[in-house]
């Protein structure tokens, strides 16, 4: 009777953490965070071990720029389940936001470490795309003296080129743009579109026209190219 009865217990808790959860992915994807993250905290009560739930605590805490907190809940996914890419990812991302809310100091002495969170990430998927986005952003923004380096950034965007065109040629864009050679990232932007033809290849063009090269004609154009793609 008594296993019986802790049998009962155990199915109910499921059940409810079942329900809290999917309540919780309700509000999560309407950005309802607060509520959302109520019921989150209510699956992990009761299921300490449910590794969703904490990342979907982390996401919102990390929505909310509350990097600490994120911190801790993607500490803890990356401790639990170290063979997985996406935790090491989103440990660095948050990493590397809290890194620009403090001195600059303290900042260059987190830099190893977010840099080798997204290499963490590569290593345990070798085709992990958000990863090597970041690690270009990151070798483009930081100084040469810390370790900058566009050669850096465009060994990642080869990486990419050889995963996925599109990304490939958007991240080789990005370095381009950044080093003010708009001429050179227009024709990968140009590439991008052509291959992938998304809201953001188009967006990106549209951006380089209209807030780079004043060419705000042509940006008008490219977005109702897409427009018309897109109303077909």
């Amino acid at each position: 009777m008594k296993q019986l009865v802790i049998f009962f217990v155990l199915v109910t808790n499921c059940m409810w953490a079942q329900s809290d959860f999917e309540k919780g992915e309700k509000l999560f994807q309407k950005k309802q965070y607060a509520p959302a993250r109520t019921a989150f905290e209510s699956v992990v009560k009761t299921t300490p071990n449910n590794l969703k739930a904490i990342e979907y605590l982390g996401d919102i805490a990390g929505a909310e720029k509350k990097w600490d907190t994120a911190l801790v809940y993607y500490k803890k996914l990356k401790l639990t389940k170290p063979s997985e890419a996406d935790y090491f990812y989103k440990y660095g991302g948050a990493l590397g936001m809290k890194a620009l809310t403090v001195n600059k100091f303290k900042a260059l002495g987190m830099i190893d470490e977010v840099k080798g969170s997204f290499e963490k990430s590569i290593q345990l998927d070798s085709k992990h795309i958000p990863a090597r986005w970041a690690l270009i952003e990151l070798y483009l923004q930081l100084p040469a003296m810390v370790g900058g380096s566009e050669s850096k950034a465009v060994a990642y965007s080869d990486q990419l080129q050889r995963i996925s065109a599109v990304d490939g040629y958007l991240s080789q864009g990005r370095i381009d743009e950044y080093f003010k050679r708009y001429k050179m990232a227009e024709e990968q932007y140009k590439k991008a579109v052509t291959v992938g033809g998304t809201k953001i290849c188009y967006q990106k063009l549209a951006d380089l026209y209209q807030n780079k090269m004043e060419q705000p004609d042509k940006a008008k154009i490219v977005l109702e190219e897409y427009k018309k793609k897109t109303s077909n």
